[in-house]
């Protein structure tokens, strides 16, 4: 079991619905020593790709995100839920559906802050069923840059996220994998990796 996998088997909740509360350590109070394993663990697991930019979407990936660019030496761009008055100019736009919210939101990024000459690693908390990040592909590849890779905290193995993102050919490392969970007894099962 890795260091992921321990802290959540300590700390995590499993609630109906297929819900994994990491609230305590991962993505509202945020344990920023764990966030820097996880920087470090994803600094070697894309070694030797050519980084220059961290991109996640708000809200629960930023923490993450932020800790693991340390690691790059790289900025961070987060992809916005809303316009906001702020952001000025052309956007790149994609529409998302969230499996924690059941919502569809459109996300933005300025188009100042994402081009053709960025390589691009991708960041998020949870991957379920793939959305969010299929949302981020789109305007990596609207804005012409290139998917290095992609990093995951903690992927819902038993949903198609992990599967569809694998089959469009990405580099996609997940720290821990869940293949099961039970509410009732609370268990929570990994697949090996």
């Amino acid at each position: 079991m890795n260091f992921l996998e321990e802290r959540i088997v300590k700390d995590g909740i499993v609630k109906e619905g297929n819900v994994l509360k990491v609230d305590s350590f991962l993505n509202h109070q945020m344990d920023i020593d764990l966030f820097n394993q996880m920087g470090e663990e994803f600094k070697k697991r894309f070694e030797g790709k050519n980084i220059n930019k961290i991109v996640t979407i708000e809200a629960s990936g930023i923490g993450i995100a932020c800790v693991v660019a340390q690691h790059f030496g790289v900025p961070v761009v987060f992809a916005k839920k809303s316009k906001s008055i702020n952001i000025e100019g052309d956007m790149y736009i994609a529409e998302v559906e969230s499996f924690t919210h059941k919502c569809k939101n459109q996300v933005i990024v300025s188009k100042k802050f994402l081009n053709e000459d960025d390589h691009v690693l991708v960041i998020d908390d949870f991957l379920a069923n793939g959305c969010a990040l299929q949302g981020l592909i789109s305007i990596i590849n609207q804005a012409g840059g290139t998917v290095e890779g992609i990093g995951i905290a903690i992927e819902k193995g038993f949903q198609v996220g992990g599967n569809i993102i694998r089959n469009l050919g990405y580099q996609l490392e997940s720290l821990a994998i869940v293949e099961d969970m039970d509410a009732k007894t609370g268990k929570i099962t990994f697949r090996e990796q």
